[in-house]
């Protein structure tokens, strides 16, 4: 047994003293006072420990964007066309070295879990590799690896676009993306299982790329996996399908039966009030990406309202521009004061639940996010004496806190960081060795 001593624990909804977290083959076997009396591996957090960070939505490899994208003006299509210059020169070994070195990062930041919304598949020109799913077996490993569990979101793509006609064919940058249709996906994905540390789910990248007809089988096969789409992340999305099929994307995904308690909308950013009561009924997760929905243009989502209809609020870090789930929770209130005038809208515990305990739900890892008995022991020690957060009150910490001031992060019971440095990954030289091969292949390609 091992037991972490915290300065301070989130337990109960709440931030208490001096607590100490019995740990028993990876899972929590107590929760109490301090107990000076006891005689097994006391392992010593400072600052304030909350439940490990989900991250509910990824692409690894948009990391390779950050600092060479954000002064180039244009909008989200234009973001779009860089963004799949990059995607052109991944093998499974140079996705495996980034994704390593992304995940890696995510840990660090005090991640213990990612969904990876996968949809790079095959080869350049759309031909299968010779193990069909090479690219999602390096995600696989690359987490492992790192150190956190993975939910693979493996993703079906199959059309380039729409508009009022239906499916637009996919160009030559999208075709290593696609399987031809949503049978062939699944009979891909169907090769993939489950292990220690990964689960295998369904996505649906939008309703832009995958025909009506096709999502229903997506939605069939996920079966009680985790399944996701992303929903209205730009005003763009919404036209198209109005004009394609004459309802909203949310009305949409609804009549295909892809809503449900299994089902994440991410970004969800411009919906109608009948589309908020569709997803808050169906008791669908709504997973929101702050620093990537403003680095993108894309807008602000209805937030407060979702979760006032009943949908669990999630977080994730996207295209990673930033990589801090605790700015991405702390920008989910942000975003809420500038459009309601009004602070406070969040209160902290519901900031802890996006952050941690509905992340891993949305992700089919039901038995992590509280530190309570039985829970999988995931912790992330926030320090209390950074120059961003001395003084703080800790049971504040989230809105003052960034990744920076993560110093220990536990995962499954095993220390994967401490004293803010990953131990067994030199995290900054990986990310700009892996980085610059793929900028470099990219400029062989021109």
């Amino acid at each position: 047994m091992t037991v972490f001593r915290c300065e301070y624990a989130w337990v109960d909804s709440g931030v208490r003293p001096s607590i100490d977290i019995a740990v028993v083959d990876g899972r929590i076997a107590s929760v109490g006072p301090v107990d000076h009396a006891v005689r097994d591996e006391v392992v010593e957090l400072a600052g304030v420990v909350l439940p490990g960070f989900a991250n509910a939505h990824s692409h690894a490899f948009h990391r390779a964007l950050r600092g060479r994208s954000h002064a180039d003006g244009g909008t989200f299509w234009t973001w779009r066309d860089q963004m799949y210059r990059a995607a052109s020169v991944l093998t499974p070994d140079l996705y495996y070295a980034l994704a390593r070195a992304v995940y890696g990062e995510m840990v660090v930041a005090g991640v213990t879990c990612v969904g990876e919304f996968h949809y790079v598949h095959h080869t350049a020109d759309g031909s299968p590799y010779a193990d069909p799913n090479a690219m999602g077996e390096a995600l696989r490993a690359a987490a492992r690896d790192a150190g956190l569990r993975l939910t693979l979101l493996d993703t079906c793509y199959l059309a380039g676009g729409l508009d009022a006609s239906g499916s637009l064919p996919l160009r030559a940058d999208q075709l290593r993306f696609s399987d031809g249709n949503a049978t062939a996906w699944a009979q891909r994905v169907s090769l993939l299982s489950d292990d220690a540390t990964t689960r295998i789910g369904a996505a649906v990248h939008s309703v832009r790329a995958v025909p009506r007809d096709q999502i229903a089988i997506v939605a069939q096969w996920a079966n009680g996996r985790p399944l996701h789409a992303h929903l209205s992340e730009q005003l763009g999305e919404n036209e198209a399908c109005e004009a394609a099929y004459r309802v909203t994307p949310t009305q949409l995904l609804a009549q295909v039966g892809v809503l449900g308690a299994n089902a994440t909308m991410v970004h969800a950013t411009h919906l109608t009030n009948g589309d908020v009561a569709l997803i808050g009924a169906s008791r669908t997760f709504s997973c929101f990406c702050p620093t990537t929905e403003r680095d993108l243009a894309d807008g602000i989502g209805p937030a407060m309202q979702l979760a006032q209809a009943g949908s669990p609020l999630c977080l994730g870090s996207d295209q990673h521009a930033v990589i801090d789930l605790l700015e991405e929770a702390r920008a989910l209130e942000m975003h809420e004061r500038l459009v309601h005038h009004e602070r406070g809208r969040f209160r902290p515990d519901e900031l802890v639940t996006a952050l941690s305990a509905a992340g891993h739900r949305s992700l089919g890892w039901n038995d992590v996010g509280v530190l309570a008995i039985g829970q999988r022991a995931d912790l992330v020690a926030v320090r209390l004496d950074t120059v961003r957060t001395a003084g703080s009150a800790p049971e504040q910490v989230l809105l003052a806190a960034f990744a920076a001031d993560v110093g220990t992060v536990v995962v499954d019971g095993n220390v994967v960081v401490a004293n803010g440095v990953h131990r067994s990954i030199d995290v900054a030289t990986e990310l700009a060795e892996s980085i610059g091969d793929v900028w470099r292949q990219v400029e062989e390609q021109r």
